[in-house]
């Protein structure tokens, strides 16, 4: 189900994920969400940066490279994005979970001129000012949720691989640690697999959080199969299908290399 607003959250969820982009969540955190069904949760997935931008803005030539990977039209940039709700509407109604999204762009929309003009910029960078903004205005969106919902638990990104739309979810989200929110980052597939990327953001935070580990062998065909809905990301993150479909197996199984089981890997703050 489609959630309309922020106002629409009631005290009904209390599992609550942050997904930068329309994928995150389901890539990172498919077999949590599987499991949570399973017993009768309803949890709520917001996509933050799921804004739909004006066709008459000007692109650089990074976004008109990273929306031809994708096999959409630069001159179309509305449809693109629609594209992504309606391959994220179908993941998570297949997921039997509820969502919610925000009206921020994509970092690749954003500036005139862009902000992000080069793909290290985009990962790796640092948020460009004039984007602070979004992490004040989501940070108190997120405490005034907090003070509804003081029971709920918050699952958002990591930052492995400090894509900068995540950087700035994180940041926000910290507003909640620093409340005694009960806050689990997800290691952000797949640019976890990227090799040191994990250890890197890991000590950015001082080397200060705990692992917290949810057995999810089961749900792993169901997160592969919610992952496949996101047609339009495939060819560049993993470059086909069947890739996809091992990158997951392989690295859920490495996180405890015994026998059949596969696992999702949390952070949380001492």
């Amino acid at each position: 189900m489609q959630l309309k607003s922020l106002d629409d959250i009631t005290r009904t969820y209390r599992h609550i994920y942050l997904s930068p982009h329309f994928d995150d969540v389901v890539f990172s955190c498919g077999g949590t969400l599987g499991v949570q069904v399973s017993v009768g949760l309803r949890p709520l997935v917001i996509t933050v940066f799921a804004g739909i931008p004006d066709n008459s803005i000007t692109l650089s030539p990074l976004a008109e490279r990273v929306l031809r990977g994708m096999g959409f039209r630069p001159q179309d940039i509305q449809n693109a994005v629609l594209a992504r709700r309606q391959e994220d509407a179908r993941a998570l109604d297949y997921l039997h979970t509820d969502y919610l999204w925000l009206d921020y762009l994509d970092a690749i929309f954003r500036g005139s001129p862009s902000f992000y003009t080069q793909e290290s910029q985009l990962m790796g960078g640092e948020v460009h000012p004039s984007d602070l903004y979004i992490d004040r205005q989501l940070a108190e969106h997120l405490v005034a949720l907090h003070d509804r919902l003081p029971d709920a638990v918050w699952y958002a990104p990591l930052g492995v691989g400090r894509h900068v739309d995540h950087q700035i979810v994180t940041s926000a989200v910290d507003r909640l640690i620093q409340l005694g929110a009960n806050v689990k980052l997800y290691e952000d597939f797949p640019y976890v697999l990227q090799k040191g990327a994990l250890e890197a953001r890991l000590k950015e935070f001082g080397n200060t959080l705990e692992p917290a580990l949810v057995e999810m062998s089961e749900m792993l065909p169901v997160r592969q199969e919610a992952a496949e809905m996101y047609a339009s990301q495939i060819a560049p993150n993993f470059g086909d299908k069947t890739s996809m479909f091992e990158a997951m197996e392989n690295y859920t199984h490495s996180i405890r290399p015994v026998e059949t089981v596969h696992l999702e890997r949390y952070w949380t703050a001492r």
